[in-house]
């Protein structure tokens, strides 16, 4: 069952991309899919063919990315996956997409750990480009509580990304 999970992972991730998932999304597609794979196979005893377990996986993870699309109105079904939004290294290979993707994943999860206030000077200071007096301005802060509490939030991501490897 792992050597299925390890080996059909990037053709997952391709047949979760041509339903119009983006990467991160995905990458979630396919962990929610062998997830829902293990609770099947708790419950009862799984054909000893893995051909159909490949095909039960790819047809779980269609559907998850039929779902999020609908949630998320991102992309129609069968686009061209050349003409989907990919990450700066377009052309890269469907491994490196996944690598790069999971990485996106892990760090949003650190930055939602972050307390309310960090989260906030991350999302305005370093996603939005403001300059620190903007954002000092609507956070009702002094410009030098937005350098220290962006300092503590990105020694709290670094020890974040670096524990989760």
């Amino acid at each position: 069952m792992s050597d299925l999970a390890r080996t059909g992972r990037g053709e997952l991730v391709r047949v979760a991309r041509r339903e119009g998932a983006s990467p991160e999304d995905a990458v979630e597609c396919v962990q929610d899919a062998l997830c829902t794979f293990l609770q099947v196979a708790q419950k009862r005893e799984l054909p000893a063919d893995t051909a159909r377990w490949s095909a039960y996986l790819a047809g779980v993870v269609r559907n998850a990315a039929r779902n999020k699309r609908r949630l998320h109105h991102v992309a129609k079904p069968h686009d061209d996956l050349d003409a989907l939004p990919l990450p700066l290294t377009a052309g890269a290979s469907a491994e490196s997409l996944i690598a790069e993707a999971e990485e996106h994943v892990r760090l949003r999860a650190c930055v939602d750990q972050l307390c309310e206030t960090q989260k906030a000077v991350v999302m305005l200071r370093l996603l939005e480009e403001q300059p620190g007096e903007d954002v000092a301005a609507s956070l009702g802060i002094t410009r030098g509580y937005v350098d220290v509490l962006l300092h503590r939030a990105k020694a709290s991501l670094r020890v974040c990304m670096t524990d989760e490897r």
